[in-house]
């Protein structure tokens, strides 16, 4: 009879495990061909992403991934383990408390975008949620964080990983970074507001900058209307200057048979605008946003269940004539227009664990007066993901 208990008792354990535990593992593969002109390459990218999650009581749980990522392009092979999003969730009376490393994003998305490692707390009242973080970049891989506000970061960065320097040629620049928010998805009726105050302090040198960032979204029966601003001040070894940008957002559900979306977005950023993070603008310039205006339309369609096409255009433009200075400019330029992308995508999702994207796109410089002359840059692209 015991023994038959302790069985009873053992399935009951394990069944109770199977409803608290989930672990897996998620693959990302993506291959693409392309450059400017006739100089094109190959690349590839191979993510490994094992993961567990476990809740903890009634009112924890615990998320760890990791991956290891194998990179090829332009003859050079990366092998790049990291920690990625693992994080310690914990609901206490009034709110909850994430701790780790962990995701955050700005209002805007483009100013502090990623993982960081620290912790964010954050408290519904009627009045909206309020939220508190404070987070570090310095233990990131460098490719991740994609921190490139100074000249010498941006130098690092285009470094190899080297494990003779392991520590010089891995990690992201070391900066902490401090956010109050506030969020109210209903204030008035439909009216959805989010607000942020950051700041960024730089532990290896003296660039400091503070971020006001706002943006409000109005969702209608068929349109969403959206508003985003940011200010920015920045202290650059003992000087003062101020940056800002914007954004303005159109998305619509058109009364076709299709499920399709129309979506009109314009981005606009002064001259010493500095994210903390780069968040690259468009899917073959992928240019910092930086001295730089674009204005895009992107049509999505799901043609049928399992298959979705989309195409986008986005013309870039500079904001002044002395801060973008990448491609396709290569000298000394009084031309505002750099050019128009288009790209176009293809997304079979035919199970819930795997889906398949083919994506090709070219860049015009011919269609700017910034550089009409330059050669055109053009990409051809393979991501498959599938989890296990």
């Amino acid at each position: 009879m015991k023994k038959y208990a302790a069985i009873l008792c053992l399935l009951f354990a394990l069944n109770s495990v199977s409803h608290a535990v989930d672990f897996g593992i998620i693959v990302d593969q993506s291959a693409g061909y392309g450059g400017v002109g006739d100089d094109a390459g190959a690349d590839y990218t191979a993510a490994f992403i094992p993961y567990f999650s476990a809740l903890i009581g009634d009112a924890a749980d615990i998320y760890v991934s990791a991956g290891f990522i194998i990179e090829y392009e332009r003859d050079v092979i990366r092998f790049v383990p990291e920690l990625l999003r693992t994080e310690f969730t914990w609901l206490f009376g009034i709110g909850d408390l994430k701790a780790g490393r962990v995701y955050y994003s700005d209002p805007l998305g483009f100013i502090a975008n990623g993982l960081f490692d620290g912790a964010r707390v954050s408290i519904p009242t009627e009045a909206g949620t309020f939220s508190a973080a404070a987070m570090y970049s310095g233990l990131l891989y460098k490719r991740r964080a994609n921190i490139t506000m100074t000249p010498q970061e941006a130098e690092a960065y285009a470094l190899e990983p080297d494990i003779d320097d392991f520590a010089g040629t891995y990690f992201a620049p070391g900066r902490f970074a401090a956010a109050l928010e506030w969020e109210h998805l209903s204030l008035g009726g439909p009216l959805q507001v989010r607000a942020a105050l950051l700041g960024q302090f730089d532990t290896g040198g003296g660039l400091h900058s503070q971020y006001i960032a706002a943006k409000i979204a109005l969702p209608l029966r068929a349109i969403t209307f959206d508003l985003g601003a940011c200010l920015e001040l920045i202290q650059n070894n003992g000087t003062f200057e101020t940056a800002a940008a914007a954004e303005l957002g159109l998305q619509t559900a058109l009364p076709t048979p299709l499920q399709d979306r129309l979506s009109f977005n314009a981005r606009y950023s002064g001259g010493a605008f500095l994210p903390l993070t780069t968040r690259e603008q468009g899917d073959i310039l992928k240019a910092k946003l930086s001295g730089l205006s674009l204005v895009s339309l992107d049509y999505t369609a799901r043609l049928f269940p399992t298959f979705a096409a989309g195409i986008s255009t986005t013309y870039f433009i500079r904001s002044d004539l002395e801060t973008y200075t990448a491609y396709p400019i290569t000298g000394d330029s009084d031309g505002y227009f750099l050019g128009n992308e288009f790209f176009a995508r293809l997304i079979w999702n035919p199970f819930s664990d795997l889906q398949i994207n083919l994506g090709c796109g070219i860049f015009l410089p011919s269609l700017g007066d910034a550089a009409p002359d330059a050669d055109a840059a053009w990409r051809v692209e393979l991501n498959l993901i599938f989890g296990l």
